[in-house]
C-alpha cells in the first residue's frame, strides 16, 4: 500500500500579549499619525533654546500687532514678541504640565482605586464615598478660587515658597491644583478592574501559596492593571492641557513672563477680530496637542483590547 505524503506544517509562532498590541496599534492609523504628530511636540519643547528664531520674552519697539512675514512666521503680539518663539517655548510648560499632572493623578487614582477595589467592603465603602464627594464638587469653579487664593496669599510660607521658585511656582501650583482634582476617574476605573482581579483564580493561588496582601496587590493585581492605567494616562495628558489653558485664559494659571499657549490666548481676548492672527496659532496648538492625545489614546485602548478586531 502506498503511504500519503507528508503535509507540510507550518509552525505555529507564539506572540506575546505586547506583540499582539503593538501588531494592533500599527494598523491603527489615526493613533500612529498622532504618535508622531506627539513625538514632534516633545522634540520641539526639548530643542527650544536651539530651534527658537528669537527670544520669547523679547520686545521689540519698533513694531506691534505684525502680521505673519518672512522674518516673524507667526508675526508679533501687543509687545512686539515673536509669536512662534513664544509657542515654542510655551511647548515646554504646556507639556510638562500635562505630563505633570497625569503621572501625579495615575499615582493618587491607582492607589486608591487599587485599595477600594482589593479589599472591597469597609475600605470600598469608604473610599468610594470619597470619590463620589471629589466628583460631586464643581472643578472649575473651584479650580479658579484656589489658584487665585494661592497667587494672591501673602502668607510667610507661600511667600517663601514664591521666592524660593519664582515664575515656576505658578506653574507648581497649577501642577498641584489640578493633580488634587484629576484622579478620580482614574480611581473608578481601576477600582472596577480590581474588583473584578482580585477573585480570579491566579489570585487565589497566590494566596495559598502564602502571598501578602502588598505582593498581591503589587505583583500580581497592579500589571493586569496596566492597560486601563496606560490609556487613562494619554487622555489625562489632554485633559491637563486643555484644563491648564482654561486656567491661564481666565489669568488664573501660569503668570507671564511664563509663556504657556493659555496665557497667549488671554493677552489675545480683546484683539481677536482685529488681529486674529494673534490667537489662532497658540489656539492651533491647544487643539493639535489635545487632539492627538485623544486619539493616541483610543488607540491603546482598541490595541489592548483583547476583544478588538484590529
Amino acid at each position: 500500500m502506498t503511504a500519503l505524503p507528508a503535509l507540510p506544517v507550518k509552525p505555529v509562532v507564539s506572540r506575546s500579549a505586547g506583540a499582539v498590541a503593538l501588531r494592533r496599534f500599527r494598523r491603527h492609523r489615526l493613533a500612529m499619525f498622532f504618535l508622531i504628530v506627539i513625538v514632534l511636540l516633545i522634540v520641539m519643547a526639548v530643542s527650544a533654546p536651539l530651534i527658537s528664531p528669537y527670544d520669547p520674552n523679547a520686545q521689540d519697539l519698533s513694531g506691534f500687532y505684525e502680521p505673519p512675514s518672512a522674518q516673524h512666521l507667526f508675526g508679533k503680539d501687543d509687545l512686539g514678541r515673536d509669536i512662534l518663539s513664544r509657542i515654542i517655548w510655551g511647548s515646554r510648560i504646556s507639556l510638562l504640565v500635562g505630563f505633570s499632572v497625569a503621572t501625579l493623578s495615575i499615582l493618587i487614582g491607582t492607589v486608591m482605586g487599587t485599595l477600594a477595589g482589593f479589599f472591597g467592603g469597609r475600605s470600598d465603602y469608604l473610599i468610594s464615598r470619597f470619590i463620589e464627594l471629589m466628583l460631586s464638587l464643581p472643578t472649575l469653579p473651584l479650580l479658579l478660587v484656589i489658584s487665585g487664593l494661592l497667587a494672591a496669599s501673602d502668607s510667610p510660607a507661600v511667600m517663601a515658597f514664591k521666592a524660593a521658585l519664582g515664575a515656576g511656582s505658578s506653574i507648581v501650583i497649577v501642577v498641584a491644583v489640578l493633580s488634587l482634582f484629576g484622579w478620580m476617574g482614574t480611581a473608578r476605573l481601576v477600582r472596577s478592574e480590581a474588583l473584578k482581579l482580585r477573585n480570579l483564580e491566579y489570585m487565589d493561588a497566590a494566596r495559598a501559596l502564602g502571598a501578602r496582601n502588598p505582593r498581591l496587590m503589587l505583583r500580581h493585581m497592579v500589571p493586569n492593571l496596566l492597560p486601563v492605567i496606560i490609556v487613562q494616562a494619554t487622555l489625562d495628558v489632554g485633559g491637563a492641557i486643555l484644563t491648564e489653558a482654561a486656567l491661564s485664559f481666565l489669568g488664573f494659571g501660569i503668570q507671564p513672563p511664563v509663556s504657556t499657549w493659555g496665557n497667549m490666548l488671554s493677552n489675545a481676548q480683546e484683539v481677536v477680530l482685529q488681529y486674529p492672527w494673534i490667537p489662532f496659532f497658540p489656539g492651533l496648538m491647544i487643539l493639535i496637542t489635545v487632539l492627538a492625545f485623544n486619539f493616541l489614546g483610543d488607540g491603546m485602548r482598541d490595541a489592548l483590547d483583547p476583544r478588538s478586531k484590529l
